[in-house]
């Protein structure tokens, strides 16, 4: 009973927190104006510190991991689990002609659980971010775009938004035969995006400011399935090869479209709106996602050492809001990455039971912006640190950094210096066991 008490107040303690975080924007990065925003990695810490890779890994050095990226990886939970991580961004922003930018984020960024239901199959559900969205930024036009000599005005554009999605979701995974998994989950998308732009004329007497301001309400369903098959090599060695993948669904969006003038006062700040040109509220619209294909190979020697890679394909090309395409392309990323246990069974040198970690990702993103392609490479590593057991519990702290760059100064384009740090708790645990005697 106190087991199922702690199980029931750890999960509405979490969710709380984490729906809580997730309100808040987490990004400052110009380049989550586009689309859907930064699409949040669906992974946990351990899998970060391998480079993101996951389509074709489950239990990893004996010990039970929730896979996000494919759900077929449950069937090979036979502990109850529970994962909860924490995230923080560093990034710095360049341009050409411009001053540096640095920003800091940090939030709560998944919840999630893991429970055997058989022998051979088990059960997962949680919280976790799908994308974000938080950018400020202005540009200067040093006329009315008339192109004239005479023409001395500035016109100055300013550009922000925030926001974010969330899923929530419930899968369950099971063993068809021998070496075969098949698992899927079902998901509910859920979140506001919101963004503004304003263009100001301050050396141009008697012109009126506009405003533009359009909020997504967004929810809806979205489905993922994979499967895993394992060829064994010994009794502990594996060649696992994945594919998952998440449906191309479509999401409802309520959205509000407000365009309005207004002028500044004395010290430049702005006042209350004299006019409202365009007033839309409420309109319900289809968003609709892309599918998104992931391959994965990975060779595990258990309890001593994994690698794998992944490949991903994002049809972005096919994202529409109301039947109207947005200009995106499609995505590619490459993941890669290892993992090393010196000695995982010593009692003596606690360091040879650490898990080691690296890893890299190369990321063509769903952006084009001044005809250049958006790309994004990184290097992460990452630790495991096993706690000591407790009466059948098993306790483990992972750590992963990832340090990369995304976009270039070409073009007149961003580029973003980056460091991202993922740190997360995961219990195994014995629960919902009936004993003999009590």
């Amino acid at each position: 009973m106190i087991k199922y008490t702690r199980f029931l107040l750890t999960l509405l303690f979490s969710a709380v927190i984490v729906f809580a975080a997730n309100a808040q924007s987490t990004t400052s990065s110009p380049y989550s104006r586009f689309g859907l925003g930064d699409i949040s990695p669906q992974s946990t810490a351990q899998s970060l510190g391998t480079g993101g890779i996951g389509v074709a890994t489950n239990r990893i050095s004996l010990f039970n991991n929730i896979n996000f990226l494919n759900p077929a990886s449950y069937a090979a939970i036979n502990l109850t689990t529970i994962d909860i991580g924490i995230y923080s961004n560093f990034s710095s922003l360049s341009q050409t002609g411009q001053t540096s930018q640095s920003n800091k984020n940090f939030r709560l960024s998944h919840i999630a659980f893991g429970i055997p239901v058989s022998k051979h199959s088990a059960l997962s559900f949680g919280l976790l971010p799908y994308s974000e969205r938080g950018y400020n930024y202005k540009k200067s036009v040093s006329s009315l775009g008339t192109s004239s000599p005479a023409d001395t005005n500035t016109t100055n554009y300013a550009y922000n938004g925030d926001g974010g999605l969330s899923k929530a979701y419930i899968g369950y995974g099971f063993t068809v035969a021998k070496h075969l998994l098949i698992g899927g989950n079902v998901s509910y998308i859920f979140g506001n995006l919101k963004d503004n732009t304003t263009t100001e004329t301050p050396d141009l007497a008697g012109f009126l400011n506009t405003k533009i301001e359009q909020t997504n309400a967004i929810g809806g369903l979205n489905y993922d399935y994979g499967l895993q098959y394992s060829i064994d090599l010994s009794q502990t060695k594996h060649v696992i090869l994945g594919y998952s993948a998440s449906a191309g669904s479509k999401l409802n969006s309520q959205s509000s479209f407000i365009v309005s003038h207004y002028t500044n006062d004395a010290n430049g700040n702005p006042n209350i709106a004299v006019d409202s040109v365009i007033n839309k509220q409420g309109s319900s619209v289809k968003l609709k996602l892309p599918q998104i294909n992931r391959f994965g190979i990975s060779f595990q020697n258990d309890g001593k050492f994994l690698v794998g890679a992944d490949y991903s394909m994002g049809q972005w090309s096919n994202y529409s809001i109301d039947g109207q395409n947005q200009g995106l392309v499609n995505s590619r990323t490459i993941n890669v990455g290892a993992q090393i246990t010196p000695n995982i069974g010593t009692i003596r040198n606690y360091l040879a039971t650490v898990d080691y970690r690296i890893g890299g990702i190369y990321d063509e993103t769903y952006m084009v912006v001044n005809n250049t392609r958006i790309k994004r490479v990184a290097v992460t590593a990452g630790f495991g640190l096993p706690l000591r057991p407790n009466n059948g519990s098993f306790y483990k702290i992972n750590f992963s950094a990832e340090v990369g760059k995304r976009g270039t100064l070409a073009n007149g384009l961003v580029k973003e210096n980056y460091v991202n740090l993922h740190l997360g708790f995961t219990l195994n645990d014995r629960w919902f066991t009936k004993y003999k005697f009590d």
